[in-house]
């Protein structure tokens, strides 16, 4: 089955499946969502339980009689719990004091306060920057990444990163959830991209990338007036020490990479190009658009001049797949940038 989605009917908080299924009733994935583990946490004998609102196993209060911090607090209430469990229900925002939600482990109680612990309330997800979920199930989460945000840390731990903030949203459900990553976005590329929820489907997918993937498209802003409506580059390209790819002037010498495009609509000034990737090289585009003397624009590394978008010119627009589980195809589209469309806008004829 054919799933076409648009990247924007997300929130930028991310879509529970649930969610995702009520704004898009015509999918016909499955969506299963994440798998949640309930656990009921223990009582300290003759500890006075006060009234609950669910049932006394989802619910128990207690009343602080001597100062403490929390965390030590809740690991002599709780006796059948670990100290990793019930750190993990800190940061679960399962634990209250006087009906506050609070997730620091040193936080200092005093007499009279009570502490609540909620074995079903989760953490509120965090508003996600540069990214928004727009389809996730047991097995992949897919977004829609906006120019400027890394998919991956390039090696300082405080980086935002695509990544980082979804192992984060995966973790509100369960703490050893993980998310791997399964293809990446250059930082000032927008678009569609997809990570893994396990290390097997990671590898099945990467393992299978060229079968699995039924079509990968980007649009591109590009310098100056293309005047071939369609073409195909193919080159070998090669990584100087600087990490610069470029094109072999050798056949055979690097990986060979093969891009198509197609021409949307153009002006002296710029053009918008439709592009595929036949293979998916490090900077394929980058390197083919500037081959063909048309580099990407705001991509000074490789040649543009202009940096009158801001941004890179460069959007992946559709990426259609297999479910590795289900075997349905997903499909995926994202608006092309208004700014690509402004400024490769015909001009007006008298």
């Amino acid at each position: 089955m054919n799933t076409r989605r648009n990247p924007k009917e997300g929130s930028k908080r991310g879509v529970k499946p649930a969610a995702a299924s009520k704004a898009q009733p015509k999918s016909g994935t499955r969506n299963q969502g994440n798998k949640t583990s309930n656990h009921k946490p223990g009582t300290r004998p003759g500890a006075p339980a006060t009234t609950t609102t669910k049932t006394p196993a989802q619910i128990k209060s207690y009343t602080v009689s001597e100062p403490a911090e929390l965390l030590p607090y809740l690991l002599k209430t709780i006796t059948n719990k670990g100290r990793n469990a019930v750190k993990s229900m800190l940061s679960r925002g399962q634990i209250s004091v006087n009906g506050k939600p609070v997730t620091q482990h040193n936080h200092q109680l005093h007499p009279g306060q009570t502490v609540t612990i909620d074995q079903e309330k989760h953490a509120e997800a965090k508003e996600m920057l540069g990214l928004t979920i727009v389809h996730e199930d047991d097995d992949i989460i897919v977004i829609q990444k906006d120019a400027g945000l890394l998919s991956i840390a390039t090696g300082e731990d405080n980086e935002l990163t695509a990544y980082r903030q979804l192992m984060e949203h995966v973790r509100l459900t369960n703490p050893k959830n993980r998310v791997f990553v399964v293809h990446r976005l250059d930082r000032d590329t927008s678009g569609v991209m997809m990570f893994a929820k396990s290390e097997a489907i990671q590898q099945s997918l990467q393992n299978s990338w060229k079968e699995t993937v039924k079509e990968r498209s980007y649009v591109a802003l590009v310098e100056g007036a293309v005047k071939k409506s369609e073409g195909t580059i193919s080159s070998w390209l090669k990584e100087t020490s600087t990490l610069k790819m470029y094109s072999s002037p050798h056949e055979g010498d690097g990986l060979h990479a093969v891009t198509r495009y197609k021409l949307i609509q153009a002006n002296r000034h710029f053009s918008l190009l439709e592009v595929h990737l036949e293979t998916g090289r490090k900077n394929q585009i980058r390197v083919h658009m500037s081959d063909i003397g048309h580099p990407i624009a705001g991509d000074k590394k490789y040649g543009a001049e202009t940096k009158a978008v801001g941004r890179l010119g460069l959007h992946a627009r559709v990426l259609s797949f297999v479910h590795p589980t289900t075997g349905d195809i997903l499909t995926f589209e994202s608006p092309i940038p208004k700014t690509f469309l402004k400024y490769t806008a015909p001009a007006p004829t008298n």
